[in-house]
């Protein structure tokens, strides 16, 4: 594997620092203060602690450059063309339920493109990495390697990722309509948690289809581009080009975009 460049040290070793916190903090997770921010979305100490490590040692490392945070929203950066896009903790309902799955996300955008992403799970320390035109990696305490997405041709044979409206979120009618569909024609359906890690687990080949409706930029920006570098193929569900306008991200190797485009359109 190729050395890693400048951008990528910041950005891991300002997710480390952060993960340790939040290893830290898990551990302990009965004990965390939790305010409820909105229907099943709560926000915990550890969630703004790690968010705050972030926003802090990429500021020392890129003072210039700009922030949209999942706590804090938008801080302008002297610099207008590069801005940090962060999920300190993605999965933070896994998180206060004690499920070792969430993942802190990082990506960098540039000139309205996203050039760098980041996705760490800091219970497995899995660390999954890209930067636009150079494909995308996995750090792990045992190996190194570079990720693929599956070559799965076949829908009868793939395993698709999904999330499930909830209470406050999401269209419960419209999903039901298109997990009907879906899952009278793959192998398996799961749901972990956490959009990050289902893009990384895109990315790594793990599953081969992954679609979710109502998130945020910040939910899929790094595990988009991770996809791409892949190899892999990143629409919005409705077919369209951009998946991070709407946030509705339909992720394919190449030889299932087809087939689950069709699937979607039809609901």
């Amino acid at each position: 594997m190729a050395a890693l460049s400048p951008l990528m040290n910041v950005m891991i070793s300002a997710s480390r620092k952060a993960a340790r916190t939040l290893t830290r903090d898990f551990g302990e997770v009965e004990n965390l203060q939790v305010s409820v921010k909105g229907p099943s979305d709560f926000v915990s100490a550890a969630d703004q602690k790690a968010e705050r490590t972030l926003q802090q040692e990429l500021s020392k490392a890129r003072p210039r450059f700009g922030f949209l945070l999942e706590e804090s929203g938008e801080i302008p950066g002297e610099d207008p063309n590069n801005r940090w896009i962060i999920d300190p903790l993605d999965g933070t309902t896994n998180f206060l339920h004690g499920l070792p799955h969430f993942a802190i996300s990082i990506a960098l955008e540039r000139e309205g493109q996203i050039v760098a992403g980041l996705v760490h799970n800091p219970i497995s320390d899995e660390l999954f990495y890209a930067e636009k035109g150079t494909g995308a990696f996995l750090l792990s305490p045992s190996h190194e390697s570079r990720l693929r997405v599956s070559a799965r041709a076949q829908l009868e044979n793939a395993v698709v990722g999904t999330g499930i409206p909830h209470r406050g979120r999401g269209d419960a009618d419209r999903f039901s309509g298109q997990l009907s569909r879906v899952m009278g024609q793959v192998s398996g359906v799961r749901r972990f948690g956490s959009a990050s890690l289902d893009l990384a687990f895109i990315a790594a080949g793990r599953m081969d289809a992954y679609w979710e409706e109502g998130l945020k930029l910040w939910d899929i920006a790094a595990g988009v581009l991770l996809v791409q570098e892949a190899g892999g193929v990143v629409l919005a569900t409705d077919g369209s080009a951009n998946p991070l306008i709407a946030c509705n991200p339909l992720a394919t190797n190449r030889k299932l975009q087809g087939p689950m485009t069709r699937l979607l359109r039809g609901v």
